[in-house]
């Protein structure tokens, strides 16, 4: 199924398409049901939210770059390991860009779980995994959010200012 993110400012939501990858899926929730229960259908359908978080994609990457950044200078990653987790989350955005990046609906939740699985399969999933060190999810949802809305008050602040400039030559 193709998934799409509305365009409704330009610059500030990406065109994306996603496609369904068959394989096993992990929630982050996964633990507290056993093997081969879950939640119901009607639940995993309500608490999905990856059909939304799309238009996100750019401001989670750039918050994980620079945490990733952040825990380097915090000697908990090397310099290596930032290059490459940078490098990785690059080659992501590239995809989100490119409307190359595949969601995979069974696994990813949302944003954040569909960055990082993708970022592990680009890097490994060990250092993957390391890039949530002392990272809660709502810190990555504060951040995201904050991120997103400063740029699409840029936006608005730009086609606002044309707007003036238009009017203003029109009188």
């Amino acid at each position: 199924a193709m998934l799409r993110v509305p365009r409704r400012l330009p610059g500030l939501f990406l065109a994306a398409r996603g496609h369904h990858r068959r394989g096993m899926a992990t929630k982050l929730w996964g633990g507290a049901f056993g093997a081969n229960e879950g939640p119901d259908p009607v639940m995993e359908k309500f608490n999905a939210s990856i059909g939304f978080d799309k238009a996100l994609c750019l401001a989670d990457i750039a918050g994980s770059e620079a945490y990733a950044r952040a825990l380097g200078r915090c000697g908990v990653l090397s310099e290596a390991e930032v290059t490459a987790m940078v490098a990785g989350l690059g080659e992501v955005k590239r995809e989100w860009v490119t409307g190359t990046f595949e969601i995979v609906e069974a696994s990813d939740e949302d944003i954040h779980t569909a960055n990082e699985r993708r970022l592990g399969e680009l890097k490994g999933k060990d250092l993957a995994g390391r890039l949530h060190t002392g990272r809660s999810r709502n810190d990555q949802v504060a951040t995201d959010l904050r991120l997103w809305l400063r740029r699409g008050m840029y936006e608005i602040t730009r086609h606002l200012r044309r707007l003036i400039q238009v009017a203003r030559d029109v009188a």
